[in-house]
């Protein structure tokens, strides 16, 4: 008599229940792209003197500089303050995505692949 073995056919309810936990975490998984997709993050250099805002799709939506840094005879310290905050709120942006993304991420640890 021939025995059956443990593949995917030995199961079929666990495989069915693996398949809507899978589909479960990838919803979750899209649902919090759109959220972090809207959400912006927003950082400062030089004491607030420039300020930038990121999208979560990684767009500069928005720039402030204060009037007393715009100097015309030091534009590479503007230009530095305004790369120093862009490069801030992107870091924050990318941060928080992972954190997100990690904790969904985390649930993948009962499956089986």
């Amino acid at each position: 008599m021939a025995k059956r073995g443990g593949g995917f056919g030995a199961m079929p309810g666990n495989m069915n229940n693996l398949m809507k936990q899978a589909q479960r975490m990838q919803r979750q998984m899209e649902e919090k792209q759109a959220e972090l997709a809207e959400k912006e993050w927003e950082a400062a250099a030089g004491g607030g003197a420039v300020k930038v805002k990121v999208s979560g799709n990684k767009q500069v939506t928005s720039v402030t500089i204060a009037p007393e840094v715009v100097d015309p005879d030091d534009i590479e310290m503007l230009q530095d303050l305004i790369m120093a905050a862009v490069n801030e709120a992107w870091k924050a942006m990318e941060e928080e995505q992972q954190a997100v993304m990690g904790q969904l991420a985390g649930g993948l640890s009962g499956l089986p692949f």
